[in-house]
């Protein structure tokens, strides 16, 4: 049965750093592109960032708005640990929000996102 779990979420002040994690099981994990998405309160679901099967990233605008060679966010992948990882750096108070783990129906991140985890808060707030 396929399980995606997130851990590392929590209250953090502006322009602190949290590292989410998300534990996937029930699959190959190798097999899938995978991608992190948030849902903040009043507001649609947004992908926040994905990697493909082969290591391929892409970042939602909002993440290299501030500097366009390196973004406030890092997704990546451990593939022995079947673990998927977003280091969030610079948080902003806008950043609040439920952060869920999705798993892409392919090895490319261009294909549609199908299955979720639950999710982990994120607040960040002085």
């Amino acid at each position: 049965q396929l399980q995606l779990v997130e851990s590392g979420g929590g209250l953090v002040q502006p322009g602190g750093s949290l590292r989410l994690s998300c534990a996937a099981s029930g699959f190959t994990f190798t097999n899938y592109a995978m991608g992190w998405y948030r849902q903040a309160p009043g507001k649609e679901r947004e992908l926040v960032a994905a990697i493909s099967s082969r290591g391929d990233t892409y970042y939602a605008d909002f993440v290299t708005t501030d500097n366009p060679v390196k973004g406030r966010f890092t997704i990546s992948r451990d593939n022995d640990k079947n673990t998927l990882y977003l280091q969030m750096n610079n948080l902003k108070p806008e950043d609040t929000a439920l952060y869920y783990c999705a798993r892409s129906y392919s090895g490319s991140y261009q294909d549609n996102f199908g299955s979720w985890g639950q999710g982990t808060q994120v607040t960040v707030s002085s």
